[in-house]
């Protein structure tokens, strides 16, 4: 009781004084859409399309604890999974669950949706939500779960930053490592595309589709899957994808491939298989990866750092922790966990 008296009046003298410092300005807190999660906006420097804003997710829980995960979506996307945030928890976890700038509950009237011209411009929201995650909430060990594009985005920041901020571990849903392109297409098309877009960078190489995405398909209950999520944010029949996008991903890509130097425990999680989706309809779409090629994720995840740890899931989809199967769901949890288990056990370097 003494511990959490404290931890409580530290957290209100630390809000008291938010105004009297500079740096980033921080709103309080205020009911989330989901059940249980409360929500806070972190104010960013504008960019080239103006104000923007990230949004950081909190799941409400009682007691002092000292661990806590940063969930980092991916692209087309924005966190509302909350069954995961409520397992970390249960866990013994703090969790927290970071809306990017442009996407889910950041995206402000008048924006481009997911717009991005560099993946450095990510980095400022990332380390506004860890140092708040540290020094205002008070979790002296943090580690971050990133799925897809996030975790391309979140594996450049700690190279970059060299880890100023003492993450302990990073956990890879699915990263997005490379296009799920054609040899020909990715040797090819994607580096003039990519090249194209400082004279065309608004050119629109890829538009929505008349029907819900496959993938969409199968996570959404209206259809295959077992989820509801807001399809506004996280569009099923897609968003025009234009060629500054394509070369800021192109970009952080090439810089990955070459190899990084992550000093912290990496858990790589993928599927144990990708497909190709057709237009009709297939039950084993709900058991493989539909989005991106694995053996990419495996073959560039071996070069972020020395301690990388990795696991395949048999019947896994894109998102791990969204599969249809009832074995591989269980499982992603139950690696997840054992992961963040052994890290919390092992010595800090930090």
């Amino acid at each position: 009781m003494r511990l959490d008296l404290r931890h409580s009046l530290g957290r209100i003298l630390i809000l008291l004084l938010l105004p009297l410092v500079g740096g980033e300005s921080f709103a309080q807190w205020r009911a989330d859409s989901l059940k249980g999660y409360e929500q806070r906006t972190l104010e960013l420097k504008p960019d080239y399309s103006g104000p923007v804003v990230a949004t950081l997710v909190h799941r409400i829980a009682t007691g002092t604890r000292h661990r806590a995960v940063l969930y980092v979506h991916g692209y087309n996307d924005y966190f509302f999974q909350k069954e995961l945030g409520d397992s970390i928890v249960h866990h013994g976890y703090s969790f927290y669950a970071l809306d990017l700038r442009k996407y889910g509950r950041s995206l402000r009237e008048g924006q481009d949706a997911f717009e991005a011209k560099d993946m450095a411009e990510y980095q400022e929201e990332l380390s506004a939500a860890l140092r708040f995650i540290r020094s205002t909430e008070g979790h002296s060990e943090i580690y971050i779960l990133a799925h897809s594009t996030g975790g391309l985005i979140t594996s450049l920041y700690l190279h970059d930053t060299g880890n100023k901020d003492g993450v302990r571990g990073l956990i890879l849903n699915s990263p997005f490592f490379d296009f799920n392109f054609s040899p020909t297409q990715e040797r090819f098309i994607v580096p003039l595309l990519s090249s194209s877009a400082s004279l065309i960078p608004n050119k629109v190489v890829s538009g929505v589709s008349k029907e819900p995405e496959m993938y969409a398909q199968t996570l959404l209950k209206a259809h295959h899957g077992r989820w509801d999520y807001n399809t506004s944010w996280k569009k099923s029949h897609g968003h025009p994808i234009k060629l500054s996008w394509m070369r800021a991903i192109r970009e952080g890509q090439k810089r990955l491939q070459k190899g990084l130097d992550l000093r912290l425990p990496i858990l790589l999680m993928t599927s144990d298989r990708s497909i190709r989706p057709e237009k009709t309809w297939r039950p084993e779409y709900n058991e493989a990866d539909l989005v991106l090629d694995v053996s990419d994720m495996w073959r560039y995840g071996v070069l972020l750092g020395p301690d990388v740890h990795g696991q395949s899931i048999h019947k896994g989809q894109h998102d791990l922790f969204l599969s249809s199967d009832p074995q591989a769901y269980d499982m992603a949890y139950r690696v997840l966990f054992e992961f963040l288990d052994q890290c919390s056990a092992a010595p800090s370097t930090h």
